[in-house]
């Protein structure tokens, strides 16, 4: 169940708790449903009840406990408990995990996109800036997704560079003196007016590269069409993509890189056009994201090697935590172990581990500690790194793997994206879906004489849908997913 189905779920718990006559309120529109805070619990919370408080003329802890047994019989949900001051903590069953693995298999990269067109129409416009033209295409990528209609201007005609280089295209240039009803801050509306019915636009008509719209929708007039050279007319919704620009030009970064360091950062901060984005280390999120879709791939690859493939099942909550904390000791090793525990040492053992701990360093070894330290790390440490640092607490087996919990969030993410011209916040998901897959990947593949299992069939098939996703990501972002890296 995603966020946005679960959302759902509350407005009916609370038309169904209205319709019963158990609250006198309007059924608000929507329902915010975000990830528990300190205090709360289960992997979902929602604010509903302390939202109709007032409405209802009740407490907000009575209008939750009122909410409570008609959210919990939904589909999909295992428990709601109430905290706080009145917030619903929802916890999903465990085949709701396993809904959720199969519905991004079926979908692929196109999870999160929107299931059919819809009526809206977006015009955006930025100036001759290399940073404002790549956040503009990633702009009416995602607009695209969530099935809007777009059309995008430039006010000057772009390098043939930033064309083959960066891979930005623009639907018509030029105009820029027509400033007309201009926005005077970044992503502001002109106007709200739509183009009407006369107009023959068709909301979803692709224009042959993935986005959606057609010269007629402009409302240039009958029989007329576009130009690369005409303005946008002033009556459209109309968006300018203002973000702060770059200090330097990144051309020299490379596709990929380029447009990673132009859209990571949120339109207000000042990107960093250095080599670091070209660096494959742990400290390079798109290194992290890049890395984590080439090892899914491979998992596949392996696995058809050793003669099995994907089936969505239960994930245990630690998979990918510690794997030697499910591996038992020996019994001689635990024997040995517990001996020598018990066992006192020599006090000429004591006293010689004194001297040496009041020996001091020679300096010889003290360089060699810091160049060690300074040495970099190699490329595949983030695997081993996150291993290491994992916790070895067991977690609550009705908890879900933190992965599932973050590919659930990648159509809110996606529609914030586009509601909010904000394709960092699509970045930011990325590296946080490619941090949580990391520590799966060790636990993916049997070991030793193990054989495969239904468990290691569905850690393969979470693996896989974490793939789908960073793949459909780095798709709308423009940047390449590579399967070998």
């Amino acid at each position: 169940m995603t966020p946005v189905e679960l959302s759902r779920s509350v407005l009916c718990a609370v038309r169904r708790a209205v319709d019963e006559g158990e609250l006198a309120v309007a059924v608000p529109e929507r329902a915010v449903v975000t990830a528990p805070g300190p205090g709360g619990c289960g992997d979902y919370a929602t604010n509903i009840a302390l939202q109709l408080a007032r409405p209802a003329g009740q407490p907000a802890l009575r209008v939750a406990e009122i909410l409570r047994p008609h959210l919990a019989g939904a589909d999909g949900v295992a428990d709601v408990v109430v905290t706080g001051p009145g917030f619903l903590n929802i916890r999903l069953g465990g085949t709701a995990s396993v809904a959720l693995v199969e519905e991004i298999l079926r979908r692929g990269a196109r999870y999160g996109y929107a299931n059919g067109p819809s009526a809206d129409f977006v015009a955006l416009s930025c100036p001759r800036e290399v940073r404002a033209v790549v956040v503009m295409d990633v702009v009416a990528r995602i607009l695209s997704s969530q099935g809007a209609a777009v059309r995008t201007h430039c006010e000057a005609e772009l390098p043939q560079e930033w064309a083959d280089i960066l891979g930005v295209r623009v639907d018509t240039v030029g105009g820029g003196s027509s400033s007309a009803g201009r926005p005077s801050g970044p992503g502001r509306p002109v106007g709200s007016r739509r183009p009407d019915e006369s107009s023959g636009f068709r909301p979803g008509e692709s224009n042959g590269d993935g986005r959606q719209g057609n010269d007629a929708g402009l409302g240039l007039g009958p029989g007329s069409r576009a130009t690369r050279h005409q303005p946008l007319p002033p009556h459209l919704p109309h968006y300018a993509v203002r973000p702060v620009p770059a200090p330097l030009d990144p051309l020299f970064l490379g596709r990929d890189a380029a447009r990673w360091a132009l859209l990571h950062p949120a339109e207000h901060d000042r990107p960093r056009v250095t080599d670091e984005h070209l660096v494959q280390r742990e400290s390079n999120p798109l290194f992290r994201v890049r890395y984590a879709y080439a090892r899914t791939r491979a998992l596949t690859r392996n696995a058809a090697d050793l003669g099995f493939s994907a089936e969505p099942g239960p994930v245990e909550p630690s998979t990918g935590h510690s794997t030697d904390q499910r591996t038992p000791q020996p019994a001689d090793h635990r024997t040995r172990q517990s001996a020598d525990q018990r066992t006192p040492q020599p006090a000429d053992h004591r006293t010689r581990q004194s001297a040496d701990q009041r020996t001091p360093q020679p300096a010889d070894h003290r360089t060699r500690q810091s160049a060690d330290q300074r040495t970099p790390q190699p490329a595949d440490h983030p695997t081993r790194h996150s291993m290491d640092q994992a916790d070895p607490t067991p977690a609550d087996p009705f908890t879900p793997h933190p992965l599932q919990t973050a590919l659930a969030d990648h159509p809110r993410v996606l529609a914030q994206a586009a509601a909010h011209r904000a394709p960092d916040r699509l970045a930011r998901h990325l590296v946080a879906v490619a941090d949580a897959v990391l520590p799966l990947l060790a636990v993916v593949l049997p070991r030793g004489a193990e054989k495969p299992s239904a468990a290691h069939r569905a850690r393969l098939a979470l693996a896989e849908a974490a793939g789908a996703v960073l793949a459909g990501g780095l798709s709308l972002l423009g940047i390449d997913a590579p399967e070998h890296l």
